[in-house]
């Protein structure tokens, strides 16, 4: 009613609701109590945090983000203001995938068995390989993540998914962090990852080479959920009509907001950056 007095008599609308003129200008002129300010306050700064994840945090990240910027308050409060305010995060579509298998490539062992930790940086890897559509066709990226810090540190986009690609997101990776000696990489049994230019690249970077079984995404999880979170959280509900506007976002996503400011359940709600940069400070001091 006080929204829409400005536009219909206000005797005409208590008249209609059943309450009377008195008790509604009582309940205009009454002061807005402090549970409901700060309601109010909450939701707008649930707003902010959930417009900046890209409408892509549940309460539980959201809740996480408002602590980290000294919010005191409840997860459950934060559960039922976001569906009062109809905050629903991005849901999730189906993933093509893309491995062909070399039959011919030798065997491989699986030297992470499902167990995607780490002790340091480096010390264990995993990388995929996924598929991006845009109005000019397909675009790839590979990638490559560090399974203590779970940041990406290396990531190739290109039009071909070919052994080239696996290498450069490999070597950008090399280049960013020191590969411990002996470290481990992982993927599926692609025909990229089987390929003799990456088995040498691995062999000069002092990498021990890892893969799961054929058509078991089990295998290699950790680098299927990535894309997961990429497809879901940045691209599906977006439409790209060019392959350099979707390489820009891919790329923004990647170093502009999953390692830099996306909060990771597995790293108690921080972000991969800054649990990378944690290890390697402590190192110094020690």
């Amino acid at each position: 009613m006080a929204a829409e007095k400005a536009h219909f008599d206000v005797a005409l609308m208590c008249r209609l609701m059943g309450v009377s003129r008195s008790g509604f200008y009582d309940w205009e002129r009454r002061a807005v109590s402090a549970q409901e300010q700060r309601r109010g306050l909450l939701i707008e700064q649930i707003r902010v945090v959930f417009a900046a994840s890209k409408r892509t945090y549940g309460y539980r990240r959201v809740h996480a983000e408002l602590v980290r910027g000294g919010v005191q308050v409840d997860d459950e409060l934060v559960r039922r203001l976001m569906r009062q305010a109809r905050l629903f995060p991005v849901q999730v579509k189906p993933r093509r995938g893309l491995t062909v298998a070399d039959r011919v490539a030798g065997p491989i062992p699986d030297l992470v068995r499902r167990n995607f930790t780490a002790s340091a940086p480096g010390e264990k890897l995993v990388g995929d390989i996924t598929q991006l559509n845009t109005g000019e066709g397909a675009l790839f990226l590979a990638t490559v993540i560090d399974c203590y810090s779970k940041s990406i540190l290396g990531w190739s986009v290109d039009e071909h998914y070919d052994a080239e690609l696996v290498c450069t997101a490999m070597t950008m990776a090399a280049h960013r962090i020191r590969l411990p000696a002996g470290s481990i990489f992982h993927s599926d049994r692609g025909s990229q990852y089987t390929s003799y230019s990456f088995g040498r690249l691995l062999r000069e970077e002092n990498v021990r080479q890892s893969m799961g079984r054929t058509g078991i995404c089990f295998d290699n999880a950790m680098a299927e959920s990535f894309f997961g979170k990429l497809k879901t959280e940045w691209m599906h509900h977006r439409h790209f009509a060019t392959k350099k506007e979707a390489r820009r976002e891919i790329i923004r996503f990647i170093e502009g907001f999953y390692n830099t400011r996306r909060l990771h359940s597995a790293l108690g709600y921080r972000p991969p950056i800054e649990v990378l940069d944690e290890w390697f400070t402590n190192q110094q001091v020690a």
